[in-house]
């Protein structure tokens, strides 16, 4: 396999630029778990091995479940492993990382509902975040460490 184009190396203020979303989510107060569940569900729907495998093992470190993380991709699924804010959040990032279908009003109002406006638009934030994380990884080929 050919190397790709390093963007940390060739264009370091893209770089930058993309850390200050990241310091953005960090300043904000968007739950570890919430993050985690986020990055973890983009990634497999985006298909980004290298984000699976670190935000798997992100989630790890903060005491999310072997369970949790498995039925992941399933979570419509499941029951009780969920709680109904996780639920609505899943059904942001789907929504929101499968554009083609747009974030649809029901899932826009149960998420506000939930938690307000704010918090609201700090999970778009992270969604859109980690799906530009996703497409410069698989576009440059990164690979799970």
């Amino acid at each position: 396999m050919s190397t790709r184009v390093n963007i940390l190396n060739t264009q370091p203020e893209a770089y930058k630029a993309m850390m200050g979303l990241e310091k953005y989510i960090a300043s904000t107060t968007l739950d570890a778990t919430h993050k985690e569940l986020i990055k973890i569900r983009a990634s497999q729907i985006n298909g980004c091995a290298f984000c699976i495998d670190m935000h798997t093992k992100d989630a790890r470190k903060q005491g999310m479940t072997e369970q949790r993380i498995y039925l992941l991709n399933a979570w419509r699924e499941v029951k009780n492993l969920y709680t109904e804010e996780e639920k609505v959040i899943l059904a942001m990032t789907e929504e929101i990382t499968l554009i083609q279908n747009h974030l649809s009003d029901a899932t826009y109002a149960k998420a506000v509902d939930s938690f307000g406006v704010d918090y609201v638009a700090v999970i778009i934030m992270m969604v859109t975040t980690i799906n530009a994380w996703n497409r410069i990884a698989i576009a440059t080929e990164l690979q799970p460490v």
